[in-house]
């Protein structure tokens, strides 16, 4: 096989996952475990030993995310800038619409696991695989939630080769898409809560987020201290804070 076949990996894993499958999954900031239910997302809890407090985060393409979160106009600009004027990956945490389609999805189980506080966060545009499955989620509803493709507080894994056993022998579907494109940094994506523009996770081209945000809209975020000076929860962790 000389390419890769986006649109039919994509299309055999939203099929494993709406039948109530496991995925593991590339995106360009690391390997994720994703489920679309709360026995999938239990199961993966479960195997990482990943604490009852940490909050899955959503698959979606900007569209998704732009109907489900109720940002601000000017928080929402925000997003657009760093996504679409700069192509960046990011995670976007903001309070949401709850009658949208995918939350409708979920049980009450699967919305507290996967929400604090009124906000739910989103992975958005992390790479090609990642934008075709989050456009079957979107067109056919099926809701994709998950964390990173590790065991707990043990770092993001950027080849299937790194990932630990006992989460591959419980995934259904694995697409081992090599090498991710962002594991120079050696952290999982950039996450900011934009309605307080509080930094969750100091993550992937944090320095150019941080950029970006200066630069056009006058908002100065943290400065990064290393990756040696932050703890591994904080800077591998697909997940929330749970405030609450």
């Amino acid at each position: 096989m000389s390419r890769l076949d986006i649109a039919g990996d994509a299309r055999r894993t939203i099929d494993v996952i709406r039948n109530g499958g496991i995925a593991i999954v590339p995106n360009d900031t690391g390997y994720a475990c994703c489920g679309s239910s709360m026995d999938p997302l239990k199961k993966i809890y479960d195997t990482k030993r990943r604490g009852s407090h940490k909050r899955n985060a959503m698959a979606a393409d900007l569209e998704t995310q732009r109907e489900l979160h109720t940002l601000a106009p000017r928080a929402q600009q925000m997003v657009e800038a760093l996504v679409v004027d700069h192509d960046l990956p990011l995670g976007v945490v903001g309070t949401f619409r709850h009658d949208h389609p995918l939350i409708r999805k979920l049980d009450d189980d699967a919305i507290k696991a996967s929400t604090a506080v009124g906000t739910i966060g989103t992975l958005v545009n992390a790479g090609v695989f990642h934008a075709e499955l989050c456009r079957l989620s979107r067109e056919e509803v099926v809701p994709l939630f998950g964390s990173s493709a590790n065991l707990s507080g043990t770092g993001t894994r950027f080849s299937v080769e790194d990932i630990p056993d006992e989460l591959k022998q419980i995934a259904d579907i694995t697409i081992d898409y090599g090498l991710r494109r962002y594991h120079i940094y050696r952290r999982a994506g950039t996450l900011i809560n934009f309605e307080t523009m509080e930094v969750i996770r100091i993550g992937a081209c944090y320095e150019l987020i941080s950029g970006v945000l200066k630069r056009w809209f006058d908002v100065e975020l943290p400065p990064d201290p290393g990756v040696e000076a932050l703890p591994s929860g904080h800077l591998n962790e697909f997940a929330l804070k749970n405030v609450q």
